[in-house]
Parts: structure tokens; C-alpha cells; sequence
């Protein structure tokens, strides 16, 4: 009876472990690899594969090379590519009554990011009974995913997610998601300052 103790007791502590190391920001475990994984500042794509493909395509465009063009109504985005290329992902848009479209350029990017959903957002979800944080730290279970890229002055970004399932659907409050894997790869190739293009 004793050892039945002792092996319930280490599980339990094993597993009090393993989810304080990661609540505190080091380590998640990825259900699609079956693998604990470090994340941060460089490295680690919780939930980051897309179900769409990205693609290198022909696209030609009058665009500048490192535009960014956003196609919701396709659910594509572009980034305009040398020699009549673009690098093409699939993306989330805005659900109904939250799709948009203008010209903006990438004010700011960001690994990790926290989230903090604006008063309508929290207002809105209060309403259906949810209760949004007033913030959340950048990591594996934040809606924002892996990367940012933060549009213009607007509260839009492109930013990753942890439900990369979702990826092809009109599913955001008008952010533009990319699955954490393609975040991430479009993130190393924007520079602040290029421009962005939301088509509808």
C-alpha cells in the first residue's frame, strides 16, 4: 500500500511540475508533436502548422517588392516577392461585420506578444457571458501566436495563433491570422515601414 502512495505522489508531483514550469513562461507541450518544446523570444511554434500550404507563386503586380497584400474575400495573403513572385499564405479574416479594407504600412513588430483586447472587444464578449483579461502575457496560449505585426494606427494586426485549425475562415474581430509556423516565416521577411494592403 505504501509504494501505491509513494507512485501517486510522484506522479502527482511530476505533473504539479510540469504545469508550473509551464504557467511561468518556459516550456508547453505540443499535442501535434507530442513534445515538451521551449518557447520564446527565438524559437518554439506551438500549434504551428498550417492547414494551408504556403506557396511561392507567380504574381504579378504593380506593388513594390515587400508589400504586403491581404485578399479576405480568397482568405490569401501575398507578400510581393523579386522577379513577378509572392510568397502566398492562408490566412483568418474579420467574421461578418468586421471585414475592412484600406492601405497602412507595418508600424511595429513583435515576438511573443501580449494581448490586450480593446474595451469594445471586452464589452462585446461580456455581453455572450465571456470575461476577457484585461491582459494576457505573450506565450503558447495567447491568441496572438509566435509573431505580430502591428498595422498603421489601427487595433489590427497580423499576428499568429494557437488554433491554427481555424486558418481559412472568417473567425477574427478583423485581425489578419496566420498559423504560428507561417507567422513566423513571414515575420523574418517584413521590415518596419512596409506596406500593407487589405482587400475585400
Amino acid at each position: 500500500m505504501k509504494l501505491v502512495y509513494a507512485v501517486l505522489a510522484a506522479a502527482l508531483f511530476t505533473l504539479w511540475s510540469q504545469a508550473s514550469f509551464a504557467q511561468a513562461g518556459g516550456r508547453f507541450f505540443d499535442p501535434n508533436t507530442r513534445q515538451w518544446i521551449t518557447y520564446g523570444p527565438t524559437h518554439g511554434n506551438p500549434s504551428g502548422k498550417s492547414p494551408i500550404r504556403r506557396k511561392m507563386v507567380n504574381y504579378s503586380t504593380n506593388y513594390p517588392v515587400g508589400t504586403i497584400v491581404i485578399d479576405t474575400s480568397e482568405r490569401r495573403l501575398y507578400h510581393v516577392r523579386p522577379n513577378g513572385k509572392a510568397m502566398r499564405y492562408g490566412v483568418g479574416v474579420g467574421k461578418t461585420g468586421f471585414q475592412w479594407a484600406g492601405t497602412h504600412r507595418i508600424t511595429r513588430k513583435a515576438e511573443w506578444p501580449g494581448w490586450t483586447p480593446p474595451p469594445q472587444m471586452r464589452a462585446r464578449e461580456r455581453k455572450k457571458g465571456r470575461i476577457l483579461p484585461a491582459h494576457m502575457p505573450g506565450g503558447p496560449n495567447n491568441p496572438l501566436g509566435a509573431r505580430a505585426l502591428y498595422i498603421g494606427s489601427t487595433l489590427y494586426r497580423i499576428h499568429g495563433t494557437n488554433q491554427p485549425w481555424t486558418i481559412g475562415g472568417a473567425v477574427s474581430s478583423g485581425c489578419i491570422r496566420l498559423a504560428n509556423d507561417d507567422v513566423t516565416h513571414l515575420y523574418k521577411h517584413v521590415n518596419v515601414g512596409a506596406k500593407v494592403i487589405v482587400k475585400r
